[in-house]
């Protein structure tokens, strides 16, 4: 990874991980497996939540060492963004990115479910209007899914910003990128002021 893209700021990195809709989780087997899934991030460590049976399960009791990819902010940089030269070198997308590496372990303990389940609901619906997980009518529902905890190992992070162009190609994209338009260059310019250092 370049040095210029590497962010280590933890409170940056939890602020994306604790807002990004869902992350790619990759485990390994016979053949490696990536799927997208919702998930939760709570004190350090990632949860997601899925049916007791089916590939992703067995997999994670073969193997469950994993991997985890969080990916936002997304936007295509077309070359001429950059570059009056006409070639296509300078097309790119700017993103930020993490990717946490750890053990996944079924969570067996139902107050812990709960506090997961708690966190992911006021984060996937905040206006509320659930019964709470103190119900005993969520036990049948619990005991039909398994609750995943992925203990962090590692974790980097890595925002692709322009933070290595020269102040001409710089402004070039910003320009663009306010004639562009859309809600996503917008915020992708205002990402770019941030995290460029002259």
């Amino acid at each position: 990874m370049k040095k210029a893209f590497e962010i280590t700021d933890q409170e940056l990195i939890t602020e994306i991980l604790q807002t990004a809709e869902y992350g790619v989780l990759a485990l390994s087997g016979k053949q490696p497996y990536a799927v997208p899934v919702n998930f939760v991030y709570l004190e350090g460590d990632l949860y997601f939540h899925g049916s007791l049976k089916g590939k992703k399960m067995t997999l994670l009791r073969e193997n469950n060492r994993v991997s985890f990819n969080v990916t936002t902010d997304a936007t295509i940089i077309p070359s001429y963004f950059s570059s009056s030269e006409n070639l296509a070198c300078p097309a790119s997308s700017f993103f930020k990115s993490i990717i946490i590496d750890g053990h996944a372990d079924i969570v067996e303990n139902r107050g812990e479910v709960a506090k997961v389940f708690l966190a992911m609901m006021k984060k996937l619906q905040p206006e509320g209007k659930y019964t709470s997980f103190e119900s005993n009518e969520y036990d049948p529902h619990f005991k039909a899914l398994s609750v995943v905890k992925i203990k962090t190992q590692e974790i980097s992070a890595k925002f692709k910003m322009g933070q290595n162009l020269n102040q001409e190609r710089f402004q070039m994209i910003i320009e663009h990128l306010q004639r562009r338009g859309r809600k996503i260059d917008r915020l992708t310019a205002n990402s770019m002021k941030k995290f460029y250092k002259l």
